[in-house]
Formats: structure tokens, C-alpha cells, sequence
């Protein structure tokens, strides 16, 4: 990753803030977008001059491009997409749901993700190269009871991604998702707060830390993930973790 420039949505907590501790590990330089401002300053802080804290809504298109603006003209260039960002709420039944709850999820996890895919592609197809990587889920290919607004995002990124590599793999884009499985995040404290359907009854010991999605994004980033192109890995699977190297 040395010389190469990732940009993370979602990156103030959870699977975003670890991405950003494995990349710039490995030697990327690492641009950090999130609403949370001080969380995302921080841990630029911790990681260094690698490191750019860009406070953004995902859900503001006008906003996703000056992200990914501000990245490219800091570091020379943008290689790698990670679109995280993502929320569960409103948990609850479709009767009871508020609609512009319900649309402000579809605004955050599936319009977020087309910004920056759509911020980020004419560059990448400009240069004939880039990784971008959508977090997808489980909902997005079977339905879980309380969560209507989260599968419904998450089943039509899943085929965002899909119809995304179909235009762009041919100019140099490697376009995939990672369905991490439950990871031990806010989110999970959320679901489980819930108390709606088998999920949320789930022990916190049967979630993944969040640096196993982080070390399967930079796997992901490399050769080996190329048989996935176009579709989703699952880290619930046991060969994917084999060849990840996690336990």
C-alpha cells in the first residue's frame, strides 16, 4: 500500500476506524470522511501526516465530491474506495416505521455509496486503475424482520456494485463488497437494543472484532480477491478467512 491512497467513509468508529489503522499500517495514506468531526480528527492525529480528516455527509452528493476532491489534490491521486458508511435504523416493523426515517436510511446507505462511487470513478478510469469496495451485508440477499430500510439499502447496493463492475471493469476498476458477518460495533449495541428478531439475541461473543473486516478490505485490495470482482465476499465463510490469514 505504500504510495497508494485510500478513502474511507464511516471511518470515525467501528470497521471504518479500523480500515484506517490497517491501511495506514500498511503504508497508504488514508483520507477519513465521517460527520463526526472530532473523532475523525483525532484519529488522524494518531495516525499522522498520512492521515486526512474530512468532515462530510454522505447523503450531500456536493459534499461526497469535495471529499474525494480534497483527497486526490492532498495526496496526489486516489486508489482505493471503501464506501462504509452505513446506519440500522429504524429497527421496527414497516406499519410503525416513520417514512422519513426510512428515507433517510436509503439517503445514507445506498445514495451515499452511488456519491462516492460516482465522485470517484472518472478519476479512476482517467488514471485506468482503482479499488472500490462497497460494505454490504447479509440483508442484502435475505430478509431480516425490524430492518426493511437496512435490507432494502444493502440489496440494492449489492446490485450497484454488481452492475458498476459490468460498465467499468473493462476500463481498469476492480469493484466488489464485503459482507462482513455481525461485528462486534455500535451497531450491534443498537441491534441488540432492539430486542427484534434473532440478531439482536446474539451474544457479543459471537461478533467478529471489527480488524477482521479491516484485514479482509486490504486482502481485498490485492490479486487474490479477483475472482470476486462483481459480487460480494462473505467473511462468514471459512475459506475467505483462510486465505485472509485470520483464525
Amino acid at each position: 500500500m505504500v504510495g497508494k491512497t485510500v478513502l474511507i467513509t464511516g471511518a470515525s468508529r467501528g470497521i471504518g476506524a479500523a480500515t484506517a489503522r490497517v491501511f495506514a499500517d500498511a503504508g497508504a495514506n488514508v483520507g477519513l470522511v465521517a460527520r463526526s468531526t472530532d473523532a475523525i480528527a483525532e484519529l488522524a492525529g494518531d495516525i499522522g501526516d498520512q492521515a486526512l480528516a474530512i468532515p462530510c455527509d454522505v447523503s450531500r452528493h456536493a459534499e461526497v465530491e469535495a471529499a474525494v476532491a480534497a483527497t486526490a489534490r492532498t495526496f496526489g491521486g486516489l486508489d482505493i474506495l471503501i464506501n462504509n458508511a452505513g446506519m440500522i435504523d429504524p429497527i421496527g416493523h414497516l406499519v410503525d416505521t416513520d417514512p422519513e426515517d426510512w428515507a433517510r436510511t436509503i439517503d445514507i446507505n445506498l445514495k451515499g455509496v452511488m456519491y462516492g462511487m460516482r465522485a470517484a470513478m472518472p478519476g479512476m478510469i482517467a488514471q485506468g486503475h482503482g479499488t472500490i469496495i462497497n460494505i454490504s451485508s447479509g440483508a442484502a440477499h435475505g430478509p431480516v424482520e425490524g430492518w426493511t430500510a437496512y435490507c432494502s439499502s444493502k440489496a440494492a447496493v449489492y446490485m450497484l456494485t454488481r452492475a458498476a463492475d459490468k460498465e467499468a471493469r473493462d476500463k481498469g476498476l476492480r469493484i466488489m463488497g464485503l459482507s462482513p458477518g455481525t461485528v462486534a460495533t455500535e451497531m450491534q449495541r443498537e441491534i441488540k437494543a432492539s430486542g427484534i428478531n434473532p440478531v439482536s439475541q446474539l451474544d457479543w461473543s459471537a461478533h467478529i472484532p471489527p480488524e477482521w473486516p479491516a484485514q479482509t478490505l486490504l486482502w481485498m485490495c490485492t490479486d487474490a480477491a479477483d475472482p470476486y470482482l462483481g459480487t460480494d465476499i462473505s467473511l462468514r465463510e471459512d475459506e475467505i478467512r483462510a486465505q485472509v490469514g485470520l483464525a
